[in-house]
């Protein structure tokens, strides 16, 4: 990591992240005056976490992109998600006593990042109600992402887990839009990519599926559902 300034742009990018969006103009100012933070251009296939390390800053993902991986039990690596900058990450495990982190983030693409250290960000929590109130949303939503991923776990069968991905990425008109490429989602699911491609061979035979690249449209839906 090469420490850089930070400019106007990034200013601008940082107002962008959820947890700073809706701040009143008040306490950007005052974050501007009182976060300790330091900013860094952060080279592809660089590590930015590691696995089973604390969690010291808050870390703001202004530009590029993360890949974020767990290695399991069976010290297999396996792709969680992709972050996409502009982004707040690792949040839930800022504070607290057991603040070690799940996963692996790495550059997947050059990026710049910010890192707050984590006095300066209780600090102001505590004293900006607004803040803290983010904060406590921002953190509910990674949590989410995290149940999300055990959820699909605890299906058995390598269908439902992948028809519960599809009803978690799934939008209004019927569309999945996938996060992963195949040889990813394959790890994601905890199942090999041969299995899965067999099996959504078959789905799109048995008409529950169509698929086109990253695009899954789910035809029966009521079909789909009794798998989950």
């Amino acid at each position: 990591m090469v420490k850089i300034d930070f400019t106007d742009e990034y200013k601008q990018l940082l107002w962008q992240i959820p947890l700073f969006r809706d701040l009143d103009v008040n306490v950007k100012h005052r974050l501007m005056d009182e976060l300790e933070f330091t900013l860094y251009k952060v080279s592809r296939k660089e590590v930015v976490l590691q696995q089973d390390t604390r969690c010291n800053h808050l870390y703001v993902l202004l530009k590029g992109e993360l890949e974020v991986n767990i290695i399991d039990v069976a010290g297999n690596l396996v792709k969680v998600e992709e972050i996409i900058a502009p982004r707040a990450f690792a949040t839930p495990h800022l504070f607290g006593e057991n603040n070690i982190l799940p996963a692996t983030f790495t550059v997947s693409k050059d990026s710049i990042l910010l890192m707050a250290t984590r006095t300066s960000v209780f600090k102001l929590i505590s004293s900006v109600p607004q803040l803290l109130h983010s904060f406590l949303c921002v953190t509910g939503n990674c949590n989410k992402c995290t149940v999300t991923r055990l959820r699909i776990l605890s299906y058995k069968n390598l269908r439902s887990r992948f028809v519960y991905y599809l009803m978690e990425h799934r939008t209004s008109d019927g569309i999945a839009l996938l996060e992963h490429n195949q040889v990813q989602l394959a790890d994601y699911l905890g199942v090999t990519r041969p299995a899965l491609s067999k099996e959504i061979n078959k789905m799109i035979k048995e008409g529950l599926i169509s698929v086109d690249k990253r695009e899954v449209t789910l035809l029966n839906m009521q079909g789909l559902k009794e798998y989950i």
